[in-house]
């Protein structure tokens, strides 16, 4: 069933304020998915540029969590420049990846619906991430998967994790899809997109104005 495009929500149920200056129930919804749409936007722009993820530490890809218990071990042993190599590989490989997002999220946004937008303002702080992620994730990964094993074959990283995983499993510490590495990145490039989306959000929200927007800023100005 074909569901209604989020028109005419009341103020109130909003959560906006309506202010005297002339804020309409049009420009309320209008606001909202503008602020969704340029979020995304900017996130993928920030992320699918070199260092885009492995300069971020709030993205950055790093080793599966068991196979860093590891790691040490395999720094004694003179393989740490190959775990330095692994991990800029794979974050490089995530970067590659992301630009494929910007038609699916901005499709999201033009497709979202009444619910939709009742529970991104009524939710917590992980509602637009939430949002995002459950009409994109399925087919974004589909995406994704095949840029990341292309990019992933070019620096050889299949074959350097292999290598490092089949270290790890010997100690039974690797299981399920983090043997997989195209998998894995996949994965994590889209947690590291979808959460980069929620703060850019947070941003628009906090300061409407310095986004230069007079639709923005008069939807979510003090």
């Amino acid at each position: 069933m074909q569901r209604r495009p989020l028109i005419a929500l009341p103020l109130v149920a909003l959560g906006l304020p309506a202010r005297a200056a002339g804020l309409t129930e049009t420009d309320a919804n209008a606001g909202i998915r503008a602020a969704l749409e340029r979020g995304a936007q900017a996130a993928v722009s920030l992320l699918g540029r070199p260092d885009g993820f492995l300069g971020n530490p709030l993205v950055k890809i790093e080793l599966p969590g068991h196979l860093k218990d590891v790691a040490k071990l395999l720094k004694a042993t003179g393989q740490g420049q190959k775990l330095e190599e692994l991990v800029t590989a794979m974050n490089r490989a995530a970067e590659a990846a992301v630009p494929a997002a910007k038609p699916l999220l901005v499709k999201a946004v033009k497709d979202m619906s009444v619910e939709d937008g009742l529970k991104i303002l009524k939710g917590g702080d992980d509602s637009v991430t939430q949002f995002f992620a459950g009409k994109t994730r399925e087919p974004l990964a589909q995406q994704f998967l095949p840029i990341v094993t292309q990019a992933t074959e070019k620096v050889s990283l299949a074959d350097k994790y292999n290598a490092v995983a089949k270290k790890a499993g010997g100690f039974g510490l690797v299981k399920g899809d983090e043997a997989n590495i195209q998998q894995y990145v996949t994965a994590r490039a889209l947690d590291g997109l979808y959460r980069i989306i929620g703060e850019e959000e947070k941003k628009i929200r906090q300061d409407p104005v310095g986004t230069g927007s007079a639709l923005l800023k008069k939807v979510f100005g003090g």
